[in-house]
Protein backbone atom coordinates (compact mmCIF):
# COMPACT_ATOMS: atom_id res chain seq x y z
CA UNK A 1 0.00 0.00 0.00
CA UNK A 2 1.45 3.19 -0.94
CA UNK A 3 2.67 5.67 2.20
CA UNK A 4 0.59 8.90 0.19
CA UNK A 5 -2.55 7.09 0.78
CA UNK A 6 -5.01 8.92 3.43
CA UNK A 7 -6.00 6.47 6.61
CA UNK A 8 -9.48 6.66 6.64
CA UNK A 9 -11.42 4.49 8.87
CA UNK A 10 -14.94 3.92 9.04
CA UNK A 11 -17.40 5.71 10.57
CA UNK A 12 -20.23 3.40 10.93
CA UNK A 13 -21.02 1.55 13.60
CA UNK A 14 -18.74 -1.61 13.67
CA UNK A 15 -20.91 -4.92 13.15
CA UNK A 16 -24.03 -3.35 12.70
CA UNK A 17 -26.43 -4.38 9.65
CA UNK A 18 -27.57 -1.54 8.42
CA UNK A 19 -29.82 -3.16 6.33
CA UNK A 20 -31.99 -4.27 9.49
CA UNK A 21 -35.68 -3.02 10.24
CA UNK A 22 -34.91 0.99 11.78
CA UNK A 23 -35.54 4.70 10.83
CA UNK A 24 -32.01 6.58 9.92
CA UNK A 25 -30.80 10.07 9.70
CA UNK A 26 -28.51 10.45 6.71
CA UNK A 27 -26.96 13.87 5.95
CA UNK A 28 -25.23 13.85 2.64
CA UNK A 29 -22.98 16.95 2.16
CA UNK A 30 -21.66 18.83 -1.75
CA UNK A 31 -18.13 18.76 -2.37
CA UNK A 32 -16.43 21.35 -1.08
CA UNK A 33 -19.83 22.34 0.36
CA UNK A 34 -20.52 23.84 -2.45
CA UNK A 35 -24.00 25.87 -2.91
CA UNK A 36 -25.24 23.65 -5.69
CA UNK A 37 -28.99 23.35 -4.95
CA UNK A 38 -30.20 26.72 -3.80
CA UNK A 39 -30.47 29.59 -1.39
CA UNK A 40 -32.21 30.65 1.82
CA UNK A 41 -34.53 33.45 1.28
CA UNK A 42 -36.22 34.55 4.55
CA UNK A 43 -35.43 31.76 6.20
CA UNK A 44 -37.12 29.03 3.74
CA UNK A 45 -35.34 27.08 0.90
CA UNK A 46 -35.85 27.65 -2.30
CA UNK A 47 -34.86 24.95 -5.11
CA UNK A 48 -32.88 26.05 -8.29
CA UNK A 49 -32.96 23.25 -11.11
CA UNK A 50 -30.41 21.12 -9.21
CA UNK A 51 -32.18 21.32 -6.01
CA UNK A 52 -35.22 20.56 -7.90
CA UNK A 53 -33.29 17.14 -9.33
CA UNK A 54 -32.38 15.92 -5.75
CA UNK A 55 -35.80 16.23 -4.82
CA UNK A 56 -37.03 14.17 -7.32
CA UNK A 57 -34.34 11.67 -7.00
CA UNK A 58 -34.89 11.46 -3.16
CA UNK A 59 -38.71 10.76 -3.98
CA UNK A 60 -37.77 8.34 -6.53
CA UNK A 61 -35.98 6.04 -3.44
CA UNK A 62 -39.12 4.20 -2.37
CA UNK A 63 -40.22 3.68 -5.91
CA UNK A 64 -36.86 1.72 -6.10
CA UNK A 65 -36.37 0.03 -3.11
CA UNK A 66 -39.91 -1.18 -2.03
CA UNK A 67 -39.08 -1.73 1.62
CA UNK A 68 -37.94 1.73 2.45
CA UNK A 69 -40.36 4.43 3.70
CA UNK A 70 -39.30 8.17 2.74
CA UNK A 71 -39.92 10.51 6.26
CA UNK A 72 -39.18 13.84 5.91
CA UNK A 73 -36.40 15.59 4.27
CA UNK A 74 -34.71 19.02 3.95
CA UNK A 75 -32.61 20.16 0.71
CA UNK A 76 -30.19 23.21 1.54
CA UNK A 77 -28.23 25.05 -0.56
CA UNK A 78 -24.84 22.63 0.08
CA UNK A 79 -26.13 19.60 2.06
CA UNK A 80 -29.25 16.91 2.09
CA UNK A 81 -30.87 15.77 5.54
CA UNK A 82 -33.50 12.73 5.36
CA UNK A 83 -34.84 10.31 7.06
CA UNK A 84 -35.07 6.71 5.93
CA UNK A 85 -37.22 4.03 7.35
CA UNK A 86 -36.02 -0.02 6.23
CA UNK A 87 -38.42 -2.37 6.48
CA UNK A 88 -37.95 -6.10 5.72
CA UNK A 89 -41.09 -7.24 5.78
CA UNK A 90 -43.42 -7.79 3.15
CA UNK A 91 -47.28 -7.80 3.04
CA UNK A 92 -48.29 -11.38 4.66
CA UNK A 93 -45.09 -11.30 7.08
CA UNK A 94 -42.66 -12.58 4.52
CA UNK A 95 -38.79 -11.79 5.18
CA UNK A 96 -37.19 -9.93 1.96
CA UNK A 97 -34.00 -8.56 1.49
CA UNK A 98 -33.38 -5.00 1.90
CA UNK A 99 -30.87 -2.67 0.88
CA UNK A 100 -28.58 -1.80 3.15
CA UNK A 101 -28.26 1.78 4.64
CA UNK A 102 -25.29 2.29 1.94
CA UNK A 103 -26.96 0.92 -0.71
CA UNK A 104 -29.87 3.49 -0.69
CA UNK A 105 -27.32 6.62 -0.54
CA UNK A 106 -25.05 5.24 -3.22
CA UNK A 107 -27.90 5.03 -5.19
CA UNK A 108 -29.55 8.54 -5.33
CA UNK A 109 -25.67 10.14 -4.77
CA UNK A 110 -25.25 8.26 -7.88
CA UNK A 111 -28.94 9.35 -10.30
CA UNK A 112 -28.32 12.98 -8.65
CA UNK A 113 -25.18 12.94 -10.01
CA UNK A 114 -25.63 11.61 -13.53
CA UNK A 115 -29.18 13.96 -13.60
CA UNK A 116 -27.13 16.83 -12.60
CA UNK A 117 -24.46 16.48 -14.99
CA UNK A 118 -26.76 16.16 -17.78
CA UNK A 119 -28.30 19.60 -16.79
CA UNK A 120 -24.68 20.90 -16.17
CA UNK A 121 -23.48 19.51 -19.76
CA UNK A 122 -26.39 21.78 -21.17
CA UNK A 123 -25.03 25.30 -20.11
CA UNK A 124 -21.55 25.83 -21.87
CA UNK A 125 -20.50 28.09 -19.10
CA UNK A 126 -20.50 25.82 -16.55
CA UNK A 127 -18.39 22.56 -16.05
CA UNK A 128 -19.51 19.12 -15.52
CA UNK A 129 -18.83 18.48 -12.22
CA UNK A 130 -18.17 14.28 -11.99
CA UNK A 131 -18.48 14.30 -8.26
CA UNK A 132 -21.07 16.64 -6.38
CA UNK A 133 -21.29 14.94 -3.36
CA UNK A 134 -18.82 14.22 -0.82
CA UNK A 135 -17.11 10.95 -0.59
CA UNK A 136 -19.43 9.91 2.45
CA UNK A 137 -22.18 10.65 4.48
CA UNK A 138 -22.98 10.97 8.34
CA UNK A 139 -25.94 8.79 9.46
CA UNK A 140 -27.22 8.27 12.90
CA UNK A 141 -29.28 4.64 13.68
CA UNK A 142 -32.72 6.63 15.04
CA UNK A 143 -33.56 4.65 18.79
CA UNK A 144 -37.22 5.68 19.34
CA UNK A 145 -39.78 8.09 18.99
CA UNK A 146 -38.40 10.70 21.17
CA UNK A 147 -35.34 10.13 19.16
CA UNK A 148 -37.38 10.49 15.57
CA UNK A 149 -38.96 13.32 17.02
CA UNK A 150 -35.65 15.57 17.57
CA UNK A 151 -34.57 14.30 14.50
CA UNK A 152 -37.53 15.42 12.25
CA UNK A 153 -37.53 18.68 14.25
CA UNK A 154 -33.74 19.23 13.47
CA UNK A 155 -34.48 18.89 9.82
CA UNK A 156 -37.52 21.29 9.84
CA UNK A 157 -35.44 23.90 11.70
CA UNK A 158 -32.39 23.58 9.66
CA UNK A 159 -33.40 26.37 7.33
CA UNK A 160 -34.37 28.99 10.07
CA UNK A 161 -30.63 27.57 11.43
CA UNK A 162 -28.79 28.23 7.71
CA UNK A 163 -26.25 31.38 9.19
CA UNK A 164 -25.05 29.48 12.23
CA UNK A 165 -24.70 26.34 10.43
CA UNK A 166 -21.06 25.56 10.60
CA UNK A 167 -21.83 23.85 6.88
CA UNK A 168 -22.30 27.26 5.71
CA UNK A 169 -19.45 28.41 5.44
Amino acid sequence: MSDSLPNRRSIRLPGYDYSQNGAYFVTICTQNRECLFGDIVGNEMKLNELGNIVNNQWKNLSIKFKNIELDIYCIMPNHFHGIITINKLLHGGRENLAPTLGNIVALFKYQTTKQFNSVVGAWSSRPIYPKIWQRNYYEHIIRDDGDLNRVREYIIDNPLNWKNDDMFM
